[in-house]
């Protein structure tokens, strides 16, 4: 009599197999956990114990070069939706040089490299730190890295509120970084100054979803849609038009308001950025309305003339 073989794998082995049929063949849509409980077959009396069985399978799957993805998030529901990678280099790199190219794909906002080299959910041991040429990055700059290259969803303190976002990518102009990111509930990106973030803590890994936002053609912040839109009026001499438009581009409108004056029109939404460009045009503009942009500019000066008198 032959000797009791191991464990049979034909089962396990055909149970991938079912699993990542039904995944390639729902394509970005994904499938809904308790679908590939259904397709698995697993047997356990509590659910929680069938879900377990079901992620164990889904890294046995990512073992062998696939991207699987829960693209709604951490929680008892999920939907799951099936990528190839390309994980040569994931074995080749060092620690080190993974998170070096994380971090370089992140600055130029290739996020699509990330995923497509098998890089993006990686966690090296040891970090490379970000260096920064110009400009202060505050201290939480690693933090949204990190957040990123693992999609983390990442919640911190920004102008008064606390926010929760799920990261997009990174951008720097000007000195400045900005984190680009989907507040929790909606659908447009938005940016926010890395070093006015506070209180910055993220979620586990794979907690972010990936938002198809509205691509934006410009590093300009004048862009941004950061804040509602609101209707800002200027008065300019004529001689200064140009200057105006160079920093805040093409107005809505223009009026006539004497032989050496007009006024200019625009749509401001992102109304910081409005304010850095006003300072910097100082008294070529004069700034008219609506009263709560002035207020914010007049408080902002005062704030600065305080601390530097200080």
């Amino acid at each position: 009599m032959a000797g009791a073989g191991g464990r049979d794998q034909r089962g396990p082995m055909e149970r991938l197999v079912r699993l990542a049929a039904v995944l390639w063949a729902a394509g970005r849509v994904g499938v809904q956990t308790d679908r590939l409980i259904e397709i698995g077959g697993y047997q356990a009396a509590d659910p929680k114990d069938l879900k377990t069985q079901l992620l164990r399978d889904l890294r046995h799957l990512e073992r062998q070069g696939w991207q699987v993805t829960n693209v709604e998030g951490a929680g008892e529901t999920g939907r799951y939706h099936l990528d190839t990678v390309d994980n040569r280099l994931r074995v080749r790199l060092t620690p080190e040089q993974t998170a070096a190219l994380q971090r370089a794909a992140l600055a130029a906002d290739r996020v699509d490299l990330l995923d497509r080299l098998g890089l993006a959910a990686t966690r090296p041991q040891s970090a490379i730190p970000v260096v920064v040429a110009a400009g202060s990055p505050g201290p939480h700059l690693d933090s949204v890295l990190e957040a990123l290259r693992s999609r983390c969803r990442v919640e911190f303190r920004y102008k008064g509120s606390r926010r929760i976002v799920h990261p997009q990518s990174l951008k720097r102009s000007g000195g400045t970084w900005y984190l680009v990111g989907v507040e929790e509930g909606d659908d447009e990106a938005k940016y926010f100054v890395v070093s006015r973030m506070s209180g910055v803590t993220t979620d586990a890994p794979g907690t972010a979803r990936r938002v198809a936002a509205r691509p934006r053609t410009t590093l300009d912040p004048m862009s941004w849609r950061v804040d509602p839109p609101t209707e800002v009026r200027l008065e300019v001499e004529r001689d200064f038009v140009a200057d105006v438009t160079h920093l805040l581009g093409e107005p809505a409108r223009v009026d006539d308001a004497g032989d050496e004056v007009v006024h200019l029109t625009y749509e401001v939404t992102h109304r910081a950025a409005l304010r850095d460009r006003l300072y910097e045009l100082g008294l070529r503009v004069r700034l008219l309305g609506p009263a709560d942009v002035r207020d914010e500019m007049l408080t902002e000066l005062q704030s600065l003339v305080g601390g530097g008198a200080a």
